[in-house]
This record gives C-alpha cells, sequence and structure tokens, in this order.
C-alpha cells in the first residue's frame, strides 16, 4: 500500500521503520530537513520537506494515490487539521495522533464528525498497558486476543520458580493444562517449543490462556495471582493521569509523587480520590515515608529514561515483592535494558507505532490481508496473528491433522464463542472461529496461507 506519515519524531521513525518491513512504498513530511535525512538514511522511504497541512506539500507526496494518510507531529490540532486536508484530497483512511487529556471524552465525537479512521493517543495506550500488567502483576507483559477473551502473557522464570527445570509437557501436566507456552527467549534466541522442551531460570516464555487460566496459572506457581492493591507512581505526567484514573475505576489505591507543584495542583484537581505528594520520587526518605517497602506496586513515569530506571532498580532492590513497571522512551538502548531487571517496561512510541501497523494490516484487505489481531513476541521476529474463519473457508470442517501446515508455524489454540479451545491435531475448524496462529513467516496474511 501507499502510505504518507506527517511527523518525523520518534514516532514517526518508528513507524516509517515498521512500515517499510512490510514492504509498503512510505513517503514521509516533515518541517526538518535534519529529521528526513536521519529516516531517508535509514529506510527506503521518500522524504519532502514542508508543512503537512498545506494542500500542494500533500499533492507532492501524491496524496490522490496514497491509501492511508498518518499524522503524528507533536501537536494535535495540526494533526487533525493534516488529516482533514487528506481526506478532501483523497479517498484515503486517516489516522491522527491526538494526546491531550481534554479531547479524551469527544475522541470518538471528534473521530465521526471529522471522518478520520482512527486517532490514537499514546499515553492512554501505555495507561492501559500498565493496567493490565498490574492487574497480573506476575506477569511482565500482557497482549489479548478475541476481544479480550484470550491472553498472550510473557513470564520470567526466576531461580526459585517451579518451573526451572521443568519440561512443557511435565508443565501442563503439573501446573494447568489450560496454558499453551508458545515461545521461550533464552537470551537472545527464540524457541517455539515442544513438549520435551526443558525451562530454566532466566527463561522469558510466552504463553496463551484465558483471564481466569491465568490466575489458576500463577496462583499454583506460588505467584501473585490478583490485581494489587495500591501503587506509588512517580511523575503527575499525562499517563499519570490516564493511569491513575483507571486504577481508581478499579478500586487499587493510587498515590502520585510529582516534584512540580504546579503539577500537583492541577493533578490534584482532575484525580480528587488519589493521593498527591508533592515531593522529589528520587529522594529515597521521601520513598520510605511514604511505604515504598510495603506498597504492592510502583510505577516510574516521570520524563527522563535515567530517572525511570534508577528509580526502578531502587524499589526492585528495597521492596522485592513489589511490581515494577518503568517507562522508557529511547528503546534504541534495548541490548543494555535486557540485562538489567526494572520490572515490567513500557514504551509509548512503540505501542502508539505497533497499533497503527496493525491497522494498517487490518485495512489491507485489496492485498489479500485478513489479519484480525497482530503481536509481536520478545520484540523478536516472532509474531502472533489472529485470523477469523470465514465460512467459504476451504478449512471450514477440517481437523489439524489432515491439513499439510508450513513449518514454520504453529496453531496453539481457537477461540469459539468466546471460549478458549487449546488446538491439538483433532481440532476441527468450524465457521467464525478465532484461530491464533504462531509464526516467523512474514507472509502469513490469510488463515489459508498457513497450508503448504
Amino acid at each position: 500500500m501507499k502510505i504518507v506519515i506527517v511527523g518525523c519524531g520518534k514516532v514517526g521513525r518508528q513507524l516509517a521503520g515498521q512500515l517499510c518491513e512490510e514492504n509498503h512504498e512510505v513517503t514521509v513530511i516533515d518541517m526538518k530537513e535534519s529529521s528526513l535525512e536521519d529516516v531517508t538514511n535509514k529506510y527506503d522511504v521518500m522524504g519532502i520537506v514542508g508543512n503537512g497541512a498545506l494542500y500542494n506539500v500533500q499533492q507532492e507526496a501524491d496524496i490522490e494515490n496514497a491509501d492511508i494518510f498518518i499524522s503524528v507531529t507533536n501537536s494535535d490540532e495540526l494533526n487533525i487539521l493534516c488529516c482533514l486536508i487528506a481526506r478532501k484530497a483523497a479517498k484515503c483512511k486517516t489516522i491522527a495522533r491526538v494526546r491531550n487529556p481534554e479531547y479524551s471524552k469527544e475522541i470518538e465525537f471528534i473521530r465521526e464528525e471529522m471522518g478520520l479512521s482512527l486517532i490514537i493517543n499514546p499515553e492512554k495506550l501505555a495507561a492501559h498497558q500498565i493496567s493490565k500488567i498490574l492487574h497480573c502483576p506476575s506477569a511482565t507483559e500482557i497482549d489479548e486476543f478475541s476481544e479480550g477473551n484470550v491472553e498472550l502473557i510473557e513470564y520470567y522464570i526466576e531461580e526459585n520458580s517451579r518451573l526451572n527445570g521443568m519440561s512443557i509437557k511435565e508443565l501442563s501436566e503439573r501446573i494447568s493444562e489450560d496454558v499453551v507456552v508458545c515461545a521461550v527467549k533464552q537470551g537472545k534466541t527464540i524457541n517455539i517449543p515442544d513438549g520435551s522442551f526443558v525451562l530454566n531460570s532466566d527463561d522469558r516464555i510466552s504463553l496463551i490462556t484465558t483471564p481466569e487460566g491465568a490466575k489458576t496459572f500463577f496462583k499454583k506457581l506460588g505467584e501473585k495471582s490478583s490485581q494489587v492493591n495500591d501503587t506509588i507512581i512517580a511523575g503527575a505526567s499525562r499517563i499519570s493521569y490516564y493511569l491513575a484514573q483507571e486504577l481508581l475505576d478499579n478500586h487499587i489505591d493510587v498515590k502520585i509523587i510529582e516534584v512540580n507543584k504546579e503539577k500537583c495542583e492541577q493533578i490534584k484537581e482532575l484525580l480528587p480520590k488519589a493521593v498527591v505528594i508533592c515531593g522529589d520520587a528520587s529522594d529515597e526518605e521521601l520513598l520510605q515515608e511514604e511505604g515504598i517497602e510495603k506498597c504492592e506496586s510502583f510505577v516510574s513515569l516521570t520524563n527522563f529514561d535515567e530517572s525511570n530506571v534508577f528509580l526502578s532498580l531502587y524499589v526492585r532492590e528495597n521492596a522485592p515483592k513489589s511490581k515494577v513497571v518503568t517507562k522508557i522512551n529511547r528503546m534504541s538502548f534495548n541490548n543494555i535494558i535486557d540485562t538489567i531487571d526494572i520490572g515490567s517496561i513500557v514504551d509509548p512510541k512503540k505501542l502508539t507505532a505497533d497499533d497503527i501497523t496493525r491497522f494498517v494490516r487490518a485495512v489491507d484487505k485489496s492485498s489479500g490481508v485478513n489479519i484480525e489481531t497482530l503481536f509481536k513476541i520478545s520484540k523478536s521476529n516472532l509474531e502472533a496473528l489472529e485470523f477469523i474463519v470465514d465460512k467459504d473457508s476451504s478449512l471450514v470442517g477440517k481437523a489439524i491433522k489432515d491439513i499439510k501446515l508450513k513449518k514454520d508455524l504453529i496453531i496453539p489454540c481457537i477461540s469459539r464463542n468466546k471460549n478458549m479451545i487449546i488446538a491439538n491435531g483433532k481440532t476441527i475448524f468450524e465457521a467464525n472461529d478465532k484461530v491464533i496462529v504462531i509464526t516467523t513467516n512474514k507472509h502469513i496474511n490469510d488463515l489459508e496461507d498457513i497450508v503448504k
């Protein structure tokens, strides 16, 4: 597809890279020539210097033939205006990044009245991701399939874990039959395990189960299986506001520590049920006074990656039972971050790029792409895809054992009428089934593509 991106910041760059990897024709517009050079030198994209809200600049980007137009500049209003111009100039899908909390209650109205295909809020996405983790604190990452009825969960195996030294077959027999281990990350290596595969400490396993199945699994492991009761949030950012709102609605006590007095007053007014402390979250004495050692979770959401990392390291050391979540914006330090224990990591910009990439795949029907949901596993080339079985599919009525599947994929489960079925050779495809496929194959765009 032909895709135009306005805005060459961190989200724009990440998005351009991901869409290029999927063989789309990408054009990037930005006011800064230096920003464009960074992207055009790294990826096979065309760069145009100019204001993306101007019709003649969009014309230069061949907007009339574009399939999707995406605006991710730092200005909400400019993003909306860019999309409106694109809508008038072409019949393309339009996506705008809108971050201001003041617009959050009117997002659907704005989207519908202005004819936008998607409005995306990075801070709200990040807050929801953190909230999911705090509802299942034993997981390091959680993604959802089948409208939340099936979950893809990442879990880190520590040395004292029951899973250390246990095979996948033993896990199914001793711990839970309702869990499918679909990937194991050992260092930089990703494995799709069979029943004889033995798990070890420091492994990161990706498993598929239901929300209830996850609770049972973690309970049998002796891990915390219910949501946290309280949390301390460092920093009164936009993410902090969205996160606190979501946690308070779920009866989780929230304490926010912010050094800026003006921000303290603002968030106190917005969140009267939260406890707001005006102070420096990096002050060890303050953290101890506020009960960090007894608090069940801690979320680092300051504007500085370095501060977030050091705060999380401190809490991991002094409150080892506390669930820690760290916001990181510069994922260029991935290799270093992976070697230190700072709990679950959330990157709003990557979440935004991933969400837009999923949308792009979902609307790419003209190219035979029929993916409902897509997630990358453990930041690798391994993907978890969700497809709906069409009533006219040649697979309807066939058992998995009777289909010659491609080598580089597995089918861990099927969601049928909101119930998860662990797949085996005898499992028969039915119309409207939601099928999960784990694969490294970039050419699986339709369920029919799983056949050799």
